[in-house]
């Protein structure tokens, strides 16, 4: 059942669950934007193929808001705004580790390993510039729970920029040197971004599933 945050004319915001691809890979499992098509189709009655424009991703095990675009207009404004990092990209994580500083601003060059699908922070000569802020809203048990201000949308540049520090993401079965069992603690729980026909501003936004480790922190459900 999807979870449908905001809609018009122009755009479809849902969230995207856990664990599920954002469109068709080599799994074969079922992706969020078949679903979202199968949507619209039944419910506005639509014949033939539903036209939904693709704008961002999120990583597979991540969870949280996501935008789609129902017409080519919006699609390619909304592509453009992406590209130049104008959409405000607010995430959730709970790092193993507690930062020696209660709110900072990271920024690395990363590089891809197409090969084996990983990220390592390089030198400004070889790798693209990732920068991001952060602040911390709790710390528990060893853990901490951040909020997340993305300039730039690199490829696992969450994961990399913290893990780089030795602040992994809890359950991050990628960067974390001994990772716990579960679903990695990152979540996309804001978007806001200027509206690509209305020009208004659009804030959409959810919380992360209340199960381990979200729910170590009651904070987390205070957040505005």
């Amino acid at each position: 059942m999807l979870n449908i945050l905001y809609e018009d004319n122009h755009l479809l915001c849902v969230e995207k669950p856990v664990n599920i691809p954002v469109q068709k890979d080599e799994s074969g499992d079922e992706d969020l934007l078949t679903l979202c098509k199968a949507y619209l189709k039944e419910k506005y009655h639509k014949p033939g193929n539903v036209y939904l424009g693709l704008v961002h991703r999120l990583d597979r095990p991540v969870g949280g808001v996501m935008v789609f675009a129902r017409t080519d207009k919006a699609a390619g404004r909304l592509s453009e705004a992406i590209r130049t990092d104008s959409v405000h990209k607010e995430y959730l994580a709970v790092l193993d580790g507690v930062p020696k500083e209660k709110s900072g601003t990271l920024t690395d060059w990363l590089v891809k390993d197409r090969s084996t699908n990983t990220v390592r922070v390089t030198d400004s000569r070889h790798g693209k510039k990732a920068v991001l802020d952060y602040e911390v809203i709790a710390s528990k048990s060893g853990k901490t729970l951040v909020r997340i201000h993305l300039h730039t949308g690199r490829s696992h540049q969450i994961r990399v920029q913290f893990a780089s520090r030795g602040l992994p993401l809890v359950c991050d079965q990628r960067y974390h040197p001994h990772p716990s069992r579960g679903q990695i603690a990152l979540f996309a729980y804001r978007l806001t971004f200027t509206h690509p026909v209305q020009k208004t501003e659009i804030t959409v936004s959810c919380l992360p599933p209340k199960r381990a480790p979200w729910t170590l922190f009651e904070e987390i459900y205070e957040i505005q």
